[in-house]
């Protein structure tokens, strides 16, 4: 067949296979396809019958929905639009003269002129509470923190110019507070302690500078922490969710089912900036004492017991028999400190406070925070493979630009590891130089300001060889020593230094 003859074959069966399904369908589905009286061929409605369970997931759906509805209108009247200005001044040079194209710049005017720039920001905060025409709204630190003007816009456009409270960067919680004699709608906070994973919530706040947004998602996990030296507050742990939290969500209502705060809508995980599904709110309860006290105090106080902790690599763990064991720590304790006054040591391995389990160092700083200042902790630890229970009374945490004073403190101010198999082939280490090697120094402790440096190996102190990191702590630790010397390795050379206790 040519293919002239097989094109005109299927120009015949093209119309003849379409006449015939055209046919069929009349026959068969009078219902589906009808004639108009005027000739056009129109086509009918379906007579949809569901499944008796179908019709139940509708109706369902139908209640979901409701409750969505019946939650968003309860929340978001107590959710606001928090917008800041910050005044920044920076320098300037002064405006040019003509005068100094042909004599110069004038001496007297050539230093730079300070101008004020108003840079400007949003968030959104929780109406929490009414007291006398006062009314309170929770939000975040980062929101408010260098704000010289605040203001508060609700739902109904009202605006009122408001003050800050209080305010909080270990929690990244702050208050602020504004006049009105008219009622306030409040939002009920949740218990936070009950929440868990797969717990539907709704994500309340102004994302992007778009007011009054609800997102709805699950709770994705609880017991999130910032990793220690982070830009995010660490006195807190996080619930993580995966409904869109967005730029302005910031200091929003997480809410549950029944329409209660169960967390603030506080930082997201993101590489691009934007939401992908990755949210992190503080959790209600974590934020309620810190109402208090911002109230009554203006700033929220932590228990401190002067320790500095950390956990333990893999290795360091087994040279100290600690394998499988919780707890965190102690690299080093401040003078004077409520640790220091207890009798705590470098090389104590803390596992309980006040019967609390001690899982890891965020635990140890979490649980310590949430001390009040003056009560006594019991604290359970294990040194030198021996269990403890030693008692101290708790002391406020020094404020955050105090903390630098503190180094001066920290005993003895060196961490010391034990050279395993790796670091000595990464360094071209001798397998006779020493087993024990100086990984970090804290600049302005003993260490550092004796000259102390990370990579030292120490060969022995006070003439006592150090074999291993336990040595090294019983070393340092052994009563009635004024001074201790060092004898160590760097650089393929000897050298001696001396710490005064």
């Amino acid at each position: 067949m040519t293919i002239k003859q097989i094109i005109k074959h299927r120009f015949v069966q093209l119309p003849v296979a379409a006449l015939i399904f055209f046919i069929s369908g009349m026959l068969v589905s009078p219902y589906i396809i009808s004639t108009h009286p005027d000739g056009f061929i129109t086509g009918s409605s379906f007579n949809l019958e569901l499944p008796h369970n179908a019709n139940e997931g509708f109706a369902s759906m139908s209640n979901i929905q409701t409750a969505l509805q019946d939650i968003s209108g309860k929340v978001l009247p107590a959710v606001v639009e928090i917008a800041v200005v910050d005044v920044v001044k920076q320098d300037a040079p002064s405006d040019f003269s003509p005068f100094e194209f042909f004599f110069g710049p004038d001496e007297n005017n050539s230093a730079p002129q300070q101008r004020e720039f108003r840079r400007q920001g949003l968030g959104s905060g929780i109406v929490v509470r009414q007291v006398d025409g006062n009314v309170y709204v929770l939000t975040n630190n980062h929101v408010v923190r260098d704000a010289d003007e605040i203001t508060v816009k609700f739902a109904d456009n009202k605006e009122y110019k408001a003050a800050l409270v209080g305010k909080d960067d270990k929690k990244d919680l702050a208050l602020v507070m504004f006049e009105a004699k008219a009622h306030i709608p409040v939002a009920v906070l949740g218990d936070s302690s009950s929440v868990q994973v797969g717990d539907w919530v709704l994500a309340v706040g102004n994302p992007l500078g778009f007011d009054s947004t609800v997102t709805q998602g699950i709770i994705s996990a609880i017991g999130r922490r910032s990793l220690p030296h982070s830009e995010i507050a660490v006195y807190t742990d996080y619930f993580q969710t995966d409904a869109a939290i967005n730029q302005g969500n910031s200091g929003g209502a997480l809410v549950n089912i029944r329409g209660e705060v169960i967390g603030i809508n506080t930082w997201i995980a993101s590489p691009s900036g934007g939401n992908v599904g990755i949210g992190f709110a503080i959790p209600t309860n974590n934020a309620k004492t810190a109402i208090e006290e911002f109230i009554t105090k203006g700033k929220v106080s932590y228990g401190w017991i002067g320790v500095e902790s950390g956990d333990l690599p893999a290795a360091l763990q087994k040279d100290l028999n600690l394998a499988d064991t919780k707890g965190s720590f102690v690299y080093g304790v401040y003078k004077n400190s409520p640790a220091y006054k207890a009798g705590i040591l470098p090389g104590d391995y803390i596992t309980r406070v006040n019967g609390e389990e001690i899982s890891d160092m965020m635990q140890l700083l979490l649980t310590a925070g949430s001390l009040k200042p003056g009560e006594q902790a019991v604290v359970e630890l294990i040194r030198y493979a021996k269990k403890m229970n030693l008692t101290l009374h708790v002391k406020e945490r020094p404020a955050s630009e105090q903390e630098a004073d503190q180094a001066a403190l920290l005993w003895p101010g060196l961490v010391a590891i034990s050279i395993t198999d790796d670091i000595r082939t990464r360094l071209n280490l001798a397998n006779t130089i020493g087993n024990v090697i100086i990984s970090r120094v804290e600049q302005h402790s003993a260490a550092g300001v004796a000259g102390f440096q990370s990579g030292d190996i120490i060969r022995s102190i006070n003439n006592r060889p150090i074999y291993n990191v336990t040595d090294f702590y019983k070393a340092i630790n052994e009563s009635g020593q004024s001074e201790i010397i060092f004898k160590l390795s760097r650089d393929n050379k000897e050298l001696l230094l001396g710490l005064v206790n």
